[in-house]
């Protein structure tokens, strides 16, 4: 995979050195103390995301699943509080790691919970970004049953957790934000997918309801599905081959990077952006 990723934007490589803008002392951020939690955000695309969800002046629980992503998350965790805190002047810690498996209600409970009382606050801003993949890519055919069922544990189950608890926590009255990372893939329906796609419809579908039945709590729900990214997850299973053809598809002639996918979401997680509500909003170059 290391070899494959070098002539295609090594976003996951690079993600680390993300830089977060130095806050302004003369005004606040747009996101300034609102308390966000964004799954799976140890790598890849919600990495990105967290990080810079802490550049628009968010408070963060950087969440993941297993023992073997501690250590990225805490660099996460680090990354911003090393930017953010120092130029505030305050030790108190802007980012936290939580760990919590998606798919597991007791576990993203607890998480809501350490997330309340870490930053003595209401969570605003939920961004599910926790999935997986099989990277195997196999047909239906050819789909085994326990890899369907422990993609739409996490995918499908994980985000209808997510969305439930958030509906029940989320800051009411303003400024909450329920958003939740899909594919494009629903759209361009490719083979060798199927499983990995039909879980990231059910959480499009999820999305469209949920914000009709937060009617009157001014919390929004959206959906950002993404294109092809350069991240770990995308490489994973691919050839080189895979690779060219997917980017010859793409009427930019490349892969998506994590940046053109973060500055979106964070303008979902803004008051700029209230009157966008229950959309699913793709974000692929023209892939599909």
């Amino acid at each position: 995979i290391s070899t494959l990723k070098r002539p295609y934007l090594m976003a996951s490589e690079s993600e680390n050195q993300i830089q977060i803008p130095s806050p302004s002392l003369s005004q606040p951020k747009p996101l300034q103390d609102r308390v966000a939690i964004v799954t799976g955000s140890a790598r890849g695309i919600g990495q990105a995301i967290a990080l810079h969800l802490g550049s628009l002046g968010a408070k963060l629980v950087i969440n993941h699943t297993s023992s073997k992503s501690t250590h990225e998350a805490e660099l996460v965790a680090s990354q911003i509080n090393n930017s953010l805190s120092s130029s505030l002047n305050n030790n108190t810690p802007r980012a936290i790691t939580i760990r919590a498996d998606v798919s597991d209600p007791t576990q993203l409970k607890s998480l809501f919970d350490k997330a309340e009382e870490a930053f003595n606050s209401p969570v605003h801003i939920l961004v599910n970004s926790a999935g997986i993949i099989d990277s195997k890519y196999p047909t239906i055919a050819n789909t085994s049953l326990e890899d369907f069922d422990n993609i739409f544990r996490v995918n499908a189950r994980g985000a209808f957790l997510c969305c439930k608890e958030a509906a029940n926590r989320i800051k009411r009255g303003g400024g909450g934000r329920i958003i939740l990372l899909s594919s494009s893939l629903v759209g361009a329906l490719k083979p060798g997918a199927a499983a990995y796609t039909a879980s990231k419809a059910a959480v499009e579908t999820m999305t469209k309801i949920l914000a009709k039945e937060l009617k009157g709590t001014r919390i929004t729900a959206n959906c950002v599905a993404p294109g092809p990214i350069a991240t770990e997850l995308f490489f994973t299973g691919k050839t080189e081959e895979q690779v060219k053809s997917v980017i010859e598809e793409c009427p930019l002639n490349r892969l998506g990077e994590t940046k053109d996918v973060a500055p979106l979401v964070g303008f979902l997680a803004t008051d700029a952006s209230e009157w966008v509500n229950g959309q699913v909003i793709r974000v692929n170059g023209g892939y599909v």
